[in-house]
């Protein structure tokens, strides 16, 4: 019987097929390795499709100086490629700017995993084709295996090698055509050995490294399971297009139907020795239609699922919908399945008449499906547990309520039976067996339909006020009221069963949303785990607690705040699940005896620890499709812990790589600083060394005064690198006191030594009596860097004015130059480790007096910052706040002039 399709879903595809007719095509030459021969047939497409009149403009190709390969590119349009200048060497880079302007119909863009030089638009080349394909340019490109994404860790394990360069899976799902370009291992090899795929040189080594025959023929049956599989993609979404229900045998596909019964697990393990005969998938499917199960049927299910899983296949809890035939049909079909399995019925013949036929149904809707039974073992199934019957009766309570709907309904009829057909009274008596049904269930349904019967003979069938029947036709109106009560008791149930399901969706769907926004919003190790216990117990109402290694490899207990620590026998269950990767514990077949079930937290790179539920109270579910919900809490924590990891390991190398540029652009510049001194001071004394007597007093001492000058550049570059150390180690100690500003300018001054020599400073005090609450020689130190800055870019004949204000909050520091100021963007980098201004030769210093004025200012609780002044020059105003209020006597006392 065909089926009707779904509204929402035919629209669906007509809103698919139509973006895909509309929009840009997107080619993709897939190969397992370089040389394989993606660019030559790529090349050789082009040419084509230029024959036939398509404008076609070469975006990217890259040659490798192949002669064959460059004798295809006559003819075409070279798009110029984009200059980059990165690190000093000068990179050509796709222009996708000139690209979109000149929109041609279709481009080349060979190497679709590369990597694009900084300062492109985008980071990588497949970024570029997404923006190209959106402006409406058909795309042909070039990639290989092992740059997928989702490959990358299988690639490595393979070749030994982490490839670097990789696409998203969802760029090669979104090509519209994928051309595999395939050779044989020995041609790939020759063509490796003649120099076609590299020089000489580097072929040997990429012979040994990476193209040997082990690693070549894996890659050939990666590339080819996933032309496989993109290629079945396609040919489901062409059969839904289409419409087409009956499955293809392109590849074959294996369904069983189980059930809790022992018996299928015989027939899943026939299905597992099938599917590998024919080297096919296959999946194990129960369809749940709502019935309650015992205990040992839900186990014995559940190790069913598992042991599907342990064999190769796919376990599937599929909810009831229609029938057991019709839904194992549908999924068949949903998945283009070619053959489905079933177990001999033992029932009577009898009974499959009344009920129905497994096998008689499912041949009839097969279609080209192939239905297989097996054969299971009688006494295996004789020996399993007896199943609780249901109670069918139902309560005295929703009896009582029964027996009313049934009253009203008789006295509504008498009130008319004068005016109304008997007919009209078998219709008024429906009344309440539905209200029983909706309201009461299966059951109840069943009892008012009785009840209903027997009111309607006692009350209006002559002879009237007794149980006998003048007539026997009305015992076809009894049969049809008792009919109606079960047909609409089970339509009923059937509704409110798959109610109840939706509502579990539901509730599951939701319950995944709130772990995932949990876990987005943790931040380290300590919140994701905190997390996902405090989503995983609210939801299965169990004790949650989570199994870490440490440093030395071993499991180590990680729970909540007040939890117990497990015992040993727990851990050693936990240890178990994560040296295999499997689940173990309570509910499957390894170490079943443990209260707790213990799943494996697997990530990209293996596992990264155990989570553990226990139920105080029996099993920890009572629905065939719990596990895989609980499974997928633990994929997810899994994922988020090693998002955690990473973004630790991130932030940590991007913390050593800092340092590390730090360290050498310290190196770099300090060696600049001192070898110059060094220089100086070696000349002076080389002179006064090997002098003859020729040199006078005033030139002996001006050698020795330079010698004094330079060494006192370089006790300034290392007391500069000492403060610094100082300031980032964070053990600098203030020792706090109130000292006049007076003093402090002063004091800086005295000490500024040769760069103030000969040069004007002016000094302003807003008032007599300012003070400042601060360490009296870092204070010394961050004047006299700010007065040197000043005085090194100010012109020799310009005054530096400082000057100070004080407010009852606390005291401000500003030096002013007549320099040529910061230019607008560099405000607050003037005061980063090493950094100078464009165009600022090494020599004017190593760029760290003003960190360490900041660093300074930062120790204080201050603020400093820079503004350029109206009339030229640069303005730095450093702002001291009081910590407390200064003693009298040093505000009674009158400072002198500076």
């Amino acid at each position: 019987m065909p089926v009707r399709p779904d509204p929402e879903e035919l629209l669906k595809r007509v809103q698919e097929a139509e973006t895909r007719t509309h929009r840009a095509r997107f080619k993709v030459f897939f190969g397992a390795a370089p040389g394989v021969g993606k660019t030559y047939s790529m090349l050789q497409e082009a040419q084509r499709r230029q024959r036939e009149g398509t404008d076609v403009v070469v975006g990217v190709v890259e040659t490798h100086r192949r002669q064959e390969t460059l004798s295809l590119l006559e003819g075409l349009e070279l798009l110029p490629r984009k200059p980059i200048i990165y690190r000093g060497v000068t990179l050509e880079e796709f222009d996708l700017e000139a690209a979109l302007v000149r929109h041609p119909g279709l481009i080349l863009m060979d190497e679709l995993a590369h990597t694009n030089a900084p300062g492109c638009r985008h980071a990588k080349r497949w970024q570029d084709v997404m923006e190209l394909l959106e402006a409406g340019i058909d795309v042909y490109s070039t990639v290989n295996v092992q740059h997928l994404d989702s490959l990358k860790e299988v690639v490595a394990q393979i070749t030994g090698v982490v490839v670097q360069e990789r696409i998203p899976d969802t760029v090669l799902e979104r090509c519209d055509e994928l051309e595999l370009v395939d050779i044989s291992m020995e041609e790939l090899t020759q063509r490796l050995a003649e120099g076609k795929v590299y020089v000489p040189d580097q072929a040997r080594h990429a012979v040994q490294r990476f193209f040997r025959k082990g690693n070549l023929l894996a890659l050939r049956e990666l590339a080819l399971r996933r032309t496989a599989e993109l290629v079945d993609a396609d040919m489901r979404r062409y059969r839904d297009a289409e419409g087409i229900q009956d499955t293809w045998a392109a590849g074959q596909r294996l369904l069983v139907g189980i059930t809790p019964r022992a018996a299928s697990e015989a027939l899943i393990r026939e299905t597992r020795r099938m599917a590998e005969s024919l080297k096919a998938s296959w999946m194990a499917v129960y369809v749940d239609f709502g019935k309650p199960l015992s205990n040992a049927d839900r186990e014995r299910l559940e190790a069913h699922l598992r042991l599907a899983e342990r064999l190769g296949g796919e376990a599937i809890a599929l909810p009831g919908h229609a029938t057991l035939s019709e839904d194992l049909i549908t999924m068949a079909r949903s998945r283009n399945v070619t053959q489905i399995l079933i177990g001999r019925s033992d029932a009577p013949r009898w009974l499959d008449r009344i009920r129905g036929n497994l096998l008689a149904d499912l041949s009839a809707q097969a279609g080209q499906i192939h239905v297989h039974v097996i054969p299971t073992d009688r006494a295996e199934s004789s020996h399993q547990l007896p199943r609780p019957v249901p109670s069918a009766w139902p309560g005295f309570g929703t009896l009582g309520l029964c027996t009313f709907y049934v009253a009203l309904a008789t006295v509504a009829s008498l009130l008319g039976f004068r005016k109304i057909e008997l007919a009209d009274i078998v219709m008024i008596f429906t009344i309440p067996i539905l209200v029983a049904a909706v309201r009461h269930g299966r059951n109840a349904a069943v009892a008012t339909s009785m009840l209903a019967v027997l009111a309607f003979d006692f009350f209006f069938i002559t002879p009237r006020f007794t149980l006998a029947v003048g007539d026997f036709r009305h015992l076809g109106t009894f049969a049809i009221m008792l009919m109606l009560g079960f047909v609409i008791g089970n339509l009923t149930e059937r509704v409110r069963q798959q109610a109840i399901r939706a509502q579990l969706r539901e509730q599951r769907t939701l319950a995944l949303y709130r772990l995932g926004a949990a876990l987005v919003q943790a931040g380290d190790q300590t919140e994701t785990i905190a997390s996902a216990v405090r989503v995983v117990e609210a939801q299965f109402q169990t004790r949650v607690s989570f199994y870490l290694p440490s440093a030395g490899g071993a499991l180590e207990h990680v729970g909540a705040k007040g939890t117990a620590r497990p015992d040993e026998a727990n851990l050693g269950v936990a240890q178990w699940a994560f040296q295999h990767e499997e689940a173990a514990g309570q509910g499957t077949g390894i170490l079943p005896a443990s209260k707790a079930l213990f799943l494996p937290l697997k990530g990209a790179r293996g596992a990264l620890g155990v989570m553990a539920l226990q139920s105080e109270e029996g099993p920890l579910w009572r629905e065939p499709d719990q596990r895989h919900l609980v499974e997928s809490f633990a994929n997810q924590t899994a994922l988020a812990l090693e998002r955690a990891a990473l973004s630790a390991e991130a932030h940590a190398t991007g913390l050593r790589m800092e340092k590390e540029e730090l360290r050498n652009a310290l190196l770099s510049s300090v060696s600049h600083d001192l070898r110059t001194p060094l220089a100086g001071i070696m000349g002076s004394a080389t002179t006064l060394l090997e002098d003859p007597g020729v040199l006078s007093e005033a030139e002996r001492s001006a050698l020795l005064g330079a010698i004094q000058d330079e060494a006192f550049r370089m006790h300034r570059l290392v007391s500069n690198l000492l403060d610094l150390t100082r300031l980032e180690s964070g053990n600098l100690e203030l020792h706090r006191e109130w000292i006049p500003a007076e003093e402090v300018v002063g004091s800086a001054l005295s000490h500024l030594g040769h760069p103030g020599e000969g040069r004007t400073i002016k000094v302003h005090m807003d008032r007599p009596g300012i003070l400042i609450h601060g360490d009296s020689v870092l204070l010394e130190q961050l004047l006299i860097n700010l007065v040197e800055n000043a005085l090194k870019f100010s012109p020799p004949n310009e005054p530096v004015a400082v000057k100070v204000y004080g407010t009852g909050k606390g005291a401000t520091l500003i030096v002013e130059d007549h320099g040529a100021g910061i230019p607008e963007g560099f405000e607050t980098r003037i005061f980063d480790k090493l950094f100078r201004l464009p165009g600022q030769a090494k020599g004017s210093g190593a760029g760290l007096g003003l960190a360490i004025c900041q660093g300074i200012t930062l120790a204080h609780g201050g603020n400093i910052q820079v503004n350029n002044r109206p009339h030229g020059g640069a303005q730095f105003v450093v702002s001291f706040p009081y910590h407390g209020e200064p003693p009298a006597d040093l505000l009674e006392e009158t400072p002198g002039e500076c």
